[in-house]
């Protein structure tokens, strides 16, 4: 018996990026999981720790492949039938705000958040390293997607130059509906729901231990306590970077440098020096703005540090 829908869509997000209709052949089970972010918050990282809890194993998986990413909006590597043929318990990505999305009874949620800085520091390197090909693919699939231009948006060399862009939501995923603070506003409203767990970039590097057996504990997942150090150990930044071709494959087709572009530092507060004073009030301003103070002080710090 398929879960209640508690909740359908309250709007639609179609661009170049995303197309949350993609949600409406979905057919979900009691035990899913789907965690949503905005770009470059530590998307993957959860992936890969709720794949080591699920499968309780340390074992590098393909993300790709086995947490589809449901409404990329460009492709159809990721659809609908290989998500029914999976047999094990599934956790699906998203990009989307919330409310893009349908909610049913039991199908939990984990939110991973970063300070915006951050991911957009982060978000400029993912997009700029494009390779040459993988441009060109972009490309051809938008001149067949009449909601797309005909070609990619050129990303600018300065990571400040595309930060002022960034600010204003024209950096974001191509759409304003999906800026940073339309995101980071949609989850925190429903931060206090059974289903909804708030997870911190901040808080995973400073205690990725607890934060593992929090994910493990929200998720009803037990682990024994012999296993606990190699899956700690495994979700290391270092790890990951190590491990990245068989963590991401595709990352040769993707990025210049393949993985460890994409595993490319791991580290935050590298805007302090590179992001112009005025485009820091301007997000400033925002934050003040678009969020509550609890959740501006959240956003940019986490809850550990509360």
């Amino acid at each position: 018996m398929s879960p209640l829908l508690i909740r359908a869509p309250t709007r639609t997000v179609r661009s170049r990026t995303v197309d949350s209709t993609r949600w409406a052949g979905y057919r979900p089970r009691s035990d899913d999981i789907i965690i949503g972010t905005y770009p470059k918050c530590g998307t993957t990282w959860v992936q890969h720790i709720v794949a080591m809890l699920i499968f309780r194993s340390p074992a590098p998986r393909d993300i790709v492949q086995i947490s589809p990413w449901l409404d990329m909006g460009r492709s159809g590597e990721q659809t609908l039938e290989a998500v029914e043929a999976q047999t094990h318990r599934r956790f699906l990505k998203t990009h989307l705000p919330l409310d893009a999305l349908p909610l049913y009874q039991g199908v939990k949620f984990i939110h991973v958040a970063r300070d915006g800085r951050d991911a957009a520091m982060s978000w400029h390197n993912h997009l700029f390293h494009y390779t040459p090909a993988f441009r060109e693919r972009l490309d051809q699939a938008s001149q067949s997607d009449p909601k797309s231009d005909s070609h990619s948006p050129p990303v600018p060399e300065s990571p400040a130059a595309f930060f002022a862009h960034w600010v204003t939501g024209g950096g974001s995923l191509g759409n304003p509906d999906e800026s940073f603070f339309q995101v980071e506003s949609t989850y925190w409203a429903a931060r206090d729901e059974p289903d909804m767990l708030l997870v911190h970039y901040n808080d995973l590097k400073a205690d990725l231990g607890g934060e593992m057996r929090r994910i493990a504990t929200y998720l009803g997942i037990e682990i024994s306590e012999t296993l606990w150090p190699a899956l700690i150990d495994a979700a290391g930044f270092e790890a990951m970077k190590a491990q990245g071709d068989l963590l991401l494959p595709i990352a040769q087709q993707v990025w210049d440098r393949g993985s460890s572009r994409f595993f490319h530092g791991g580290t935050n507060g590298r805007w302090r020096e590179v992001f112009s004073p005025y485009d820091l009030a301007r997000y400033d301003h925002l934050a003040s703005t678009r969020f509550t103070p609890d959740l501006a002080h959240w956003v940019a710090h986490g809850r550990l540090s509360a």
